[in-house]
């Protein structure tokens, strides 16, 4: 099980430098990561640095609150791409799950998909917020909207991923789906563990100390 291409490399800190970026993308390609996941800003400097490296990048829209409007985050994953990025991790509206406005949702998550096309798009829930149930319709929501992965995390949430967590989404996808998981996974046991449950992609700024641990 080579864990590291199952790896979506993340530096999404406020604080984070255009030097940490460089950095960051020279890390991805000595460590043959899938990809690199940055904000918006950085989504340029890491594609040209990255330049004819198999990485790819993955851009946030919505992050990390997934508050604003729908408008708002369809012109920020187009402009993602326009810059370089093959992914876009999305933030749901998670006031609105909360709301019932589950239209709302499904609406906004299938315009974004169709303004990145065949473009992978990744719809983080934010796990730690929702109930199960609200895990359940959010996915089903996802599906229906023709999204390619559910994430678990932004990895600002208040709990870490779970492997129940994992268990209840593969249930709910029944691959129709793919699974990200996201939010304190620091070490090479926990990633085999969610790679065993189902999970296709790992985000985690412990990449470097999950691919050089004794597995």
């Amino acid at each position: 099980m080579l864990i590291n291409q199952y790896i979506d490399h993340t530096l999404l800190k406020p604080t984070a430098t255009i030097n940490d970026i460089k950095k960051h993308c020279q890390e991805a390609i000595k460590y043959h990561f899938y990809a690199v996941c940055v904000n918006e800003c950085y989504v340029t400097l890491a594609r040209n640095y990255l330049g004819e490296s198999p990485v790819k990048v993955v851009a946030t829209v919505g992050f990390p609150l997934g508050a604003m409007a729908a408008e708002t985050k369809v012109i920020q994953a187009k402009n993602c791409i326009l810059r370089g990025a093959s992914e876009i991790d999305m933030v749901v509206n998670l006031g609105y799950i909360k709301s019932g406005l589950l239209d709302a949702v499904e609406k906004e998550i299938a315009s974004i998909k169709k303004a990145i096309g065949n473009h992978v798009l990744k719809v983080i829930i934010e796990t730690s917020y929702l109930t199960d149930e609200e895990k359940r319709l959010v996915t089903n929501l996802a599906i229906k909207a023709g999204a390619d992965y559910i994430k678990t995390s932004t990895g600002f949430g208040t709990v870490p991923v779970t492997l129940d967590d994992i268990v209840l989404l593969k249930e709910v996808t029944t691959n129709k789906i793919k699974i990200k998981a996201s939010g304190g996974i620091r070490d090479a046991l926990t990633a085999k563990q969610f790679i065993q449950a189902g999970v296709h992609r790992l985000g985690t700024s412990s990449s470097i100390a999950i691919v050089t641990q004794k597995q």
